[in-house]
């Protein structure tokens, strides 16, 4: 579903998170501390970091400020762990960047309940709810895809790309923006990619008469349009 990097100096916690996330289907890294964690985000962009607040070295409260100051890492979503429960560590952490924050001691099936509310306000498309948008429809958990309710037959990349642009409708995204979003960050393919599968997915929609929701921003890139509404 989504790649998790767990921050966290306490071995026993890291390894409960990470256990329980790995059997939720998350895909999960372990950093122990920030130099580790700032390392780990500089090779691959997580989906979702549950950071620790008190680390040895800087601290994650830093280390989220850091990330939120910075282009790249600025809407990486952050769920947040402390010892810390007071009414103003809450506010400090919050204000630090922090989408959520969970106070220790945790529960596990809490700390999942909340990544999954993060990762449905933050990235929609790592979610397994259906999407729909006018007469389209994509059921991630199925992995179908259905126009007016006859299925669509989808590569596993169009796939991919479908759901992205269904969860995102009416926002342009540019090339470089699919392939790092589509494809993964620091993954290193020509753009021109991007055209070769969008082709490919108006191609199997324009089957079903809905290849004209998937429009082209000329000079900027790609998006998916909602249709107009019909006249009474």
């Amino acid at each position: 579903m989504a790649r998790i990097l767990v921050v966290e100096d306490e071995a026993a916690i890291a390894e409960l998170v990470a256990m329980n996330l790995r059997h939720a289907g998350h895909e999960v890294e372990l950093a122990a501390d920030a130099a580790a964690a700032e390392r780990s985000v500089a090779r691959v962009l997580p989906d979702l970091v549950v950071l620790d607040w008190m680390l040895p070295g800087t601290s994650g409260l830093l280390l989220a400020r850091r990330w939120r100051g910075e282009q790249r890492t600025r809407e990486m979503p952050i769920v947040m762990l402390t010892a810390r429960a007071a009414e103003a560590d809450l506010v400090q952490g919050l204000d630090a960047g922090a989408d959520d924050y969970l106070p220790k001691p945790f529960s596990p099936s809490e700390l999942a309940a909340r990544i999954r509310a993060v990762l449905r306000r933050r990235a929609p498309a790592l979610t397994d709810h259906p999407l729909e948008v006018g007469r389209l429809r994509l059921d991630p958990g199925a992995m179908r895809v259905s126009v007016d309710g006859q299925d669509v037959r989808l590569g596993p990349t169009e796939f991919k790309l479908l759901r992205f642009l269904m969860s995102h409708p009416e926002r342009v995204h540019t090339r470089s923006q699919l392939l790092d979003r589509v494809w993964g960050d620091h993954v290193f393919i020509e753009e021109r990619t991007v055209d070769v599968h969008i082709k490919r997915l108006r191609d199997a929609l324009g089957r079903s008469g809905a290849a004209e929701l998937i429009e082209t921003v000329r000079g900027a890139g790609y998006r998916l349009a909602r249709p107009a509404a019909t006249p009474a």
